[in-house]
């Protein structure tokens, strides 16, 4: 081989490799924001916040509570749509009480939530007298198969969102999470995973992907410092990389940036995108 077929060899060997690399990189397509986070700035002016999350970047986001003040929200359903509509914006989910999976109200946020073009309906917290016990949990379970089995009918998901007591041991020694992860048909419920509850918790999300593969559709994206504080996506101790790596086990489709109490909404929210824009996994 002469010099100038080996150079050629070489650098077409590099160029490869290089090609190689990057498509074996992955990285989250549409960034989406838990509105609980900019909950203040909603309040004050709904609208014009939805257009400066879109500004930032976001293309998704998660309605929190919202539905659970069914009939009476505000603003109004169809002026929502059109919000979101006008800023590019897509809501895959929103958040409601426990109290409106009751027969009564259930068909009332599924019909709501056909008009804003939710996938998913998530619980993020069930009745506190249930969470005392298994017995409990289970009973949560089969409201969740219920209402699941309903919405299902008109092509929504129900999911369920943790905190950090999910994690911690029944006096019977078992944890909440596994009852309704075992308790529920897994078509009927899906889980929307908040990590950074997981995180202080310290609960290990790899292994439940491993058991429960393609049960996560949905995650809260929440980060904490050294000493256990909230803080920007990025800025604390979580390895993003290593749990969206397994993105494809845990059937992980949609992302939702939250911080419960930042100082500063918008800039909170800008600092979190920017991160997770550049993060490659």
């Amino acid at each position: 081989m002469d010099r100038r077929t080996f150079l050629g060899s070489a650098t077409a060997a590099a160029v490869m490799t290089q090609f190689s690399w990057a498509a074996s990189q992955h990285r989250i397509e549409k960034i989406g924001l838990e509105l609980y986070t900019v909950r203040d700035l909603l309040k004050k002016d709904f609208e014009g916040t939805l257009a400066k999350v879109a500004k930032i970047g976001y293309k998704e986001v998660e309605l929190a509570g919202y539905l659970s003040d069914l009939p009476n929200v505000n603003p109004p359903v169809k002026r929502v749509k059109e919000m979101l509509d006008s800023d590019g914006l897509a809501a895959p989910s929103s958040h409601v009480a426990y109290n409106m999976l009751s027969p009564q109200n259930w068909p009332k946020v599924i019909e709501a939530s056909k008009i804003l073009g939710h996938e998913y309906i998530v619980n993020p917290s069930i009745d506190r007298e249930l969470t005392k016990t298994s017995d409990g949990w289970k009973r949560a379970a089969e409201t969740f198969n219920r209402a699941g089995e309903e919405s299902q009918k008109s092509g929504i998901q129900l999911g369920y969102h943790n905190h950090v007591e999910e994690f911690k041991a029944l006096p019977d020694g078992k944890l909440p999470y596994d009852i309704l992860l075992s308790q529920s048909d897994p078509k009927l419920l899906k889980m929307e995973i908040d990590l950074g509850w997981a995180h202080e918790a310290k609960s290990d999300p790899l292994a439940y992907f491993a058991k429960y593969p393609g049960r996560f559709p949905l995650v809260h994206v929440k980060d904490f410092d050294k000493n256990d504080m909230m803080t920007e996506v990025g800025s604390g101790v979580i390895d993003w990389k290593a749990i969206f790596a397994k993105a494809d086990v845990a059937g992980i489709k949609h992302y939702f940036v939250e911080h419960d109490q930042p100082m500063m909404p918008l800039e909170s929210i800008q600092k979190s995108y920017s991160y997770l824009e550049k993060l490659r996994f």
